[in-house]
C-alpha cells in the first residue's frame, strides 16, 4: 500500500490552537502532512510568509511526518506537483460547511484523483478564527489559550513594539 500525503492548507495569520489541533490529529491520520501556506497576494498579513512558517515549524517540531511548505497559485496544482492524495480543511460551522464544500468539489471537478477530507477542530477550539485572534489582540483582550505560546509571544512584539 503507498503511502498517503495530505496536504493542510491556509494563511495561517496567525496560527491558532485550532489550526494546531487539526495539524495534529491530521499527522496520526495520514503517513505525511504538508502544511502548505498560501502567499496570497490579495491579504494584507499580520505576519510575512517567513514569520509564519517559521511559527509553524517551531510549533510542529515534534511531529516527524509534518512539513512545512508554501504556495501560491491553484490549491490542486500545489497539491499536484507534490503528489498529494488528499486536502485536509477544517471546519468550525456550518458556514465554513458551505464554502468549502463548494471549494471541495471545484477542486474534484479540477483533479478528480485529490480527495477532501473535513475535520472539525476538538470543541475546545471552535470558536477560534484567526480574524478574530488578531481583532481581539489589536483591541487588548487576551489570546492566551486561542494561540500557541510562541504565536502569542510574536503578536506582542508584532502590534505592541517596544
Amino acid at each position: 500500500m503507498t503511502e498517503i500525503l495530505a496536504i493542510y492548507p491556509g494563511s495561517f495569520d496567525p496560527l491558532t490552537r485550532g489550526h494546531v489541533d487539526l495539524i495534529e490529529r491530521g499527522s496520526q491520520i495520514f503517513d505525511q502532512l504538508v502544511v502548505g501556506v498560501l502567499t496570497n497576494l490579495d491579504k494584507a498579513p499580520l505576519f510575512s510568509i517567513e514569520e509564519r512558517v517559521e511559527m509553524l515549524r517551531e510549533v510542529t517540531a515534534g511531529m516527524p511526518n509534518v512539513s512545512v511548505d508554501t504556495f501560491s497559485g491553484l490549491l490542486v496544482d500545489y497539491a499536484v506537483r507534490k503528489k498529494a492524495r488528499v486536502i485536509l480543511r477544517g471546519i468550525r460551522a456550518f458556514s465554513d460547511y458551505e464554502y468549502e464544500l463548494q471549494m471541495a468539489l471545484m477542486n474534484r471537478e479540477l483533479q478528480p484523483n485529490i480527495e477532501t477530507v473535513f475535520l472539525t477542530p476538538a470543541e475546545a477550539y471552535s470558536h477560534i478564527s484567526s480574524r478574530l485572534v488578531k481583532e481581539i489582540f489589536q483591541h487588548g483582550g487576551p489570546v492566551k489559550g486561542l494561540v500557541p505560546p510562541v504565536v502569542e509571544e510574536r503578536l506582542r512584539q508584532k502590534v505592541f513594539p517596544k
